[in-house]
């Protein structure tokens, strides 16, 4: 893998002030390798507003783009909205915290220079991440229809807990009385199922969760499935509307549509450094297993 062939899509938000300085060095480093860089039209006038284009870069418009690599400039929303525009591209997607958690988007700014240094050295791994995709009475789901963490169907505001019918291939699962229902792939386990009492998933066990939002009985439990099954869902709300969140993009829906969930037919590839294992990180970002009482 030679340097100058490589290529970086790059997304960010515009929200990024006290980052500026990791966004420079991001692009002076990137420069210094003589990468080709394409960046997301938004984004690049930001760049441009706050005087960080130092350097010669194409722009471009939701997902009219090639490249080697996609690099999220972000916490893991950016990475989320990074994964939908690249899609089935077999584009790696490399993400650098600078948000909060950053569970996706696990470089930290301070480590930029030497996570860049691996990939033009071919030094990397991948892990890939499954996708779940999301059809309404038959349809294509309006928009970006895949998930890369979770789909979640909920109440709305107003409204009283919604009845979700759920079956696993034709076969009746439950009826959740609940507030909502999130089925989750393993990266999204650390999610939004994870505050809800979900359990955490490996990538690479081929699994998805189903885990219930404030579900009226205290004997419905998260379950794990196959992720080669097709979850179908049915919902009864006394309000006649709930609201379908696809990686937190929401809109309503109406008594009587079907939802049927399955895996994508493609799967996010993340860039990991080498070395760095999904053990390490749910140590690091979440303090897993951490115990802080002072010894004996």
């Amino acid at each position: 893998m030679t340097n100058d062939a490589l290529e970086f899509a790059l997304f960010g938000n515009t929200y990024q002030e006290k980052n500026e300085q990791a966004i420079r060095q991001t692009l002076c480093c990137l420069a210094s390798h003589g990468a080709r860089v394409h960046i997301d039209r938004p984004f690049y006038r930001w760049l441009v507003q706050e005087g960080l284009m130092e350097h010669e870069a194409d722009t471009f418009d939701g997902d009219r783009f090639s490249a080697h690599f996609a690099l999220s400039l972000g916490g893991d929303g950016t990475f989320l909205k990074a994964a939908g525009r690249v899609g089935a591209k077999p584009i790696p997607i490399v993400g650098i915290n600078m948000g909060r958690l950053g569970f996706l988007a696990d470089v930290m700014p301070d480590e930029v220079e030497g996570a860049l240094g691996e990939i033009f050295a071919g030094q990397f791994s991948l892990e890939a991440h499954a996708v779940i995709e999301v059809e309404v009475d038959g349809e294509t789901f309006d928009g970006n229809p895949f998930a890369v963490n979770d789909v979640a169907v909920l109440k709305r505001d107003n409204a009283a807990m919604i009845s979700i019918h759920a079956s696993i291939n034709g076969e009746e699962l439950v009826t959740y009385q609940a507030d909502g229902l999130i089925v989750a792939t393993p990266a999204g386990s650390t999610a939004y199922s994870l505050s809800n009492g979900g359990p955490i998933i490996v990538p690479g066990t081929h699994s998805f969760i189903l885990t219930p939002v404030a579900p009226h009985s205290l004997n419905v439990r998260p379950i794990v499935v196959s992720d080669d099954v097709c979850i179908e869902l049915r919902v009864e709300s006394r309000s006649h509307c709930y609201l379908v969140a696809v990686d937190g993009r929401s809109r309503p829906l109406t008594e009587g549509a079907t939802i049927r969930l399955r895996k994508a037919p493609y799967a996010v590839q993340l860039v990991r450094r080498q070395g760095q294992s999904y053990f390490a990180t749910l140590r690091n970002k979440m303090m897993w297993g951490a115990d802080r009482r002072t010894p004996f």
